[in-house]
């Protein structure tokens, strides 16, 4: 069942966000191509077209730089003014925290895009602040970005399914309410896992999970044999009506820490450290075995 604190999930999405390097790249250049072309409206004063009495000069075009990163090199477009004034930090600011940077990117897949998160990455690129309409722009570009990514065609087959949830606060018509992120992630046939979908639901149900199954399919889901949930009974019914050929396993962690909730405190670390010896097990009459000698 979904937890309503901090759980290693969150961590995990964003770990498996970060090794995808494609999606994080491109996300990436965008932004660092934005905020390079707020620096420039900065300076002119204008954005680019814009007839405005404010104007202080005009763009002359651009030159090509390549950045090498942590995911991957990135090809950007270095805007020029006439007058030879326009110079960034950009780059320099870049190298110095590149690793929270990326943690940021990777943190919008999950939590979503917002004004803060962009502010804070804009102020750490080239250390000022732009205009609330400059971080309304950057915001849609990184939606759209996003957007796109999150909708990907599923090219590939996914043989095992890992769905879980958490309960994230959310901010809806100006009211702050708790709401379920659910969470698929894929295993390919060479072992590499993959962020395939994130999303918000009023709750965790039958139905929010087949809506989500079901939109996982329509972009190209196959080939899942082996599907691991929790315990949650909306869940694997949803999985039962929208991948009746998958064998279904209950999550290993999760049993684990059920179990512990019948035990006496004092004894949580011996009887954990049983039951994951007994999950290792090479059968079922090995581990009933095994079972039986223990609790003798």
């Amino acid at each position: 069942m979904a937890q309503k604190e901090y759980t290693p999930l969150h961590q995990q999405v964003k770990e498996l966000v970060t090794e995808d390097t494609q999606p994080l790249r491109e996300l990436l250049q965008k932004v660092m191509q934005e905020t390079l072309e707020a620096e420039m409206d900065k300076l002119l004063g204008a954005e680019r077209y814009e007839r405005t009495s404010m104007r202080t000069g005009y763009r002359s075009g651009y030159y090509e730089r390549t950045l090498i990163t942590r995911v991957g090199p990135i090809e950007l477009r270095v805007p020029q003014d006439r007058d030879g004034r326009f110079s960034t930090e950009i780059f320099e600011r870049y190298q110095r925290s590149e690793k929270a940077l990326v943690s940021a990117l990777a943190e919008m897949y999950v939590q979503g895009v917002s004004t803060r998160k962009v502010t804070e990455i804009t102020e750490a690129l080239c250390g000022q602040s732009f205009s609330a309409s400059t971080i309304s722009r950057i915001n849609k570009t990184l939606d759209a970005e996003l957007a796109a990514f999150a909708n990907r065609p599923l090219e590939e087959e996914y043989p095992y399914l890992i769905l879980d949830a958490r309960y994230e606060k959310v901010r809806e018509d100006g009211v702050v309410r708790p709401q379920a992120v659910l969470v698929a992630l894929g295993v390919n046939g060479d072992g590499r896992r993959c962020v395939l979908a994130v999303e918000i639901a009023n709750r965790e149900s039958t139905t929010s999970w087949r809506d989500l199954l079901l939109q996982l399919k329509e972009r190209g889901l196959r080939g899942v044999e082996f599907v691991v949930s929790d315990d949650h009974e909306g869940l694997k019914q949803a999985i039962a009506q929208t991948l009746p050929e998958a064998v279904w396993q209950r999550c290993y962690v999760h049993f684990l820490r059920n179990a512990l909730d019948h035990l006496p405190r004092k004894a949580d670390d011996d009887c954990l450290t049983e039951l994951r010896w007994l999950y290792g097990r090479r059968d079922l009459d090995e581990a009933r075995q095994d079972l039986a000698a223990w609790l003798s």
